[in-house]
């Protein structure tokens, strides 16, 4: 890999090299307010998403303890779907997820480096956008649970109709696998069956979650 210059922006903080990268939680003082890759400068820094997730969580009367943030901007091989504590401002899980292949092959991984957005049917894409996490339902994949999103904006609001949920995959790994990608479906995010028992045992003990998927 080339070395690139070292640049800072609003969300994130490069300099590459030739180390392996993994998605780990922040061990310094500021871990509340950023996600970093180990063996590598780059810092992918939340802190707005999560200001504004309070608020929102606040005033739609959603739950206040937790929320979940995907981030689709990610290469898809990293871990970047991602449980926030609002009690003690931090990330306190991180996994890997999915998201929608598009035009391209189902399974494969051809868009891990840019995930195309939509909210329109039979497009097989992921859509950004605030959800809510709702009822808990029985799926054909995975450990056969699933979770009903609710998508509460203009980029999303065909969520449900398009049996967007939440759910586990014999695909997707429990572990990054950058520089490869994670195999792309029709669009929901889905997690490992590992990463779903956990995800499983979160939303049945919190309701009303905030889920919400960026392309930063």
């Amino acid at each position: 890999m080339k070395r690139m210059p070292f640049i800072i922006c609003l969300v994130f903080v490069f300099s590459c090299n030739k180390e392996s990268k993994r998605i780990t939680v922040s061990e310094n003082k500021h871990k509340s307010e950023a996600v970093s890759l180990e063996n590598s400068h780059i810092v992918v820094n939340y802190n707005n998403y999560y200001k504004e997730a309070a608020y929102y969580c606040k005033v739609n009367n959603l739950n206040q303890d937790k929320f979940i943030l995907i981030d689709l901007g990610l290469h898809s091989g990293y871990k970047r779907f991602f449980v926030y504590d609002f009690k003690k401002k931090e990330v306190s899980k991180s996994y890997m997820v999915s998201h929608g292949c598009g035009d391209n092959r189902w399974g494969g991984t051809s868009s891990k480096n840019n995930a195309s957005m939509s909210n329109e049917f039979d497009s097989h894409c992921s859509s950004v956008g605030k959800y809510v996490v709702l009822d808990r339902g029985v799926s054909q994949w995975g450990i056969k649970v699933n979770y009903v999103l609710q998508g509460k904006e203009k980029s999303n609001f065909n969520a449900r109709k398009r049996a967007i949920v939440l759910h586990s995959w014999e695909a997707v790994s429990d572990d990054e696998v950058y520089p490869k990608g994670t195999p792309e479906g029709w669009g929901c995010p889905a997690v490992s069956n590992e990463s779903m028992r956990e995800i499983d045992e979160l939303l049945k003990a919190n309701k009303k979650v905030l889920l919400w998927v960026v392309k930063s």
